[in-house]
């Protein structure tokens, strides 16, 4: 009988890059388009709590003074501007300019000192500034949070490690619309581009930086 194959991943990928000492949090795409059952985005539960967790890490974020970065999907009101994932993806519809479904999700206000990064493709670095912006920061380490787990988290998650960031993606923090490509996709970032913690080891990172920083050098 061959092996399974979470004995096969563990020979080939077993191993973890651990956190850094400069972090900040990324908060992708949480938009009420998967929180409105009438919208073809509906992620129901799976999307709920993790806006929850996210919210949570976010407020430890803010009490640590790291950056927090939130993602919304920036339309022309053709959907031009998103080229063949527009002409692909039909529900990018939802995320049209003055539509409700593009607003941040319930209890997601951006604050004075958090940076809203406008995208038009999965990843949050595709065509922004981001990676700039945290390399002029002093980041090595990207916490991600978002929707969706199979989409552009993921897709953020490959480009945060090819830009030399220490990726750690919050399992509880992310979410999609099926526990299947949720779990599938974690568990591939986590094999070969992240470490994928939960919220309680992330939170304890956190504060870890927070001590960090109120310590005299």
């Amino acid at each position: 009988m061959g092996e399974d194959l979470a004995s096969n991943y563990k020979r080939a990928f077993d191993n973890a890059i651990g956190f850094g000492a400069r972090p900040a949090l990324i908060l992708v795409d949480f938009a009420k388009a998967y929180y409105d059952p009438d919208c073809p985005l509906f992620g129901g539960e799976g999307c709920r709590t993790a806006l929850a967790s996210a919210l949570r890490i976010r407020e430890a974020a803010h009490a640590a003074n790291l950056p927090v970065i939130l993602t919304e999907m920036g339309l022309h009101p053709t959907g031009v501007n998103a080229g063949r994932f527009f002409e692909k993806s039909k529900p990018l519809a939802s995320f049209l300019p003055g539509r409700s479904t593009a607003e941040f999700a319930e209890g997601l206000i951006p604050q004075d000192d958090e940076v809203v990064i406008p995208k038009q493709y999965p990843s949050a670095f595709f065509g922004t500034s981001l990676a700039p912006m945290l390399t002029s920061l002093g980041v090595d380490t990207v916490i991600l949070t978002g929707l969706s787990t199979s989409g552009c988290v993921r897709a953020t998650c490959v480009d945060a490690m090819s830009y030399g960031f220490r990726t750690a993606v919050v399992a509880d923090a992310c979410g999609d619309r099926h526990p299947a490509p949720h779990e599938a996709n974690l568990f591939d970032m986590n094999a070969k581009y992240a470490d994928v913690v939960d919220e309680a080891t992330i939170l304890a990172y956190i504060a870890s930086r927070a001590e960090a920083n109120a310590t005299p050098a």
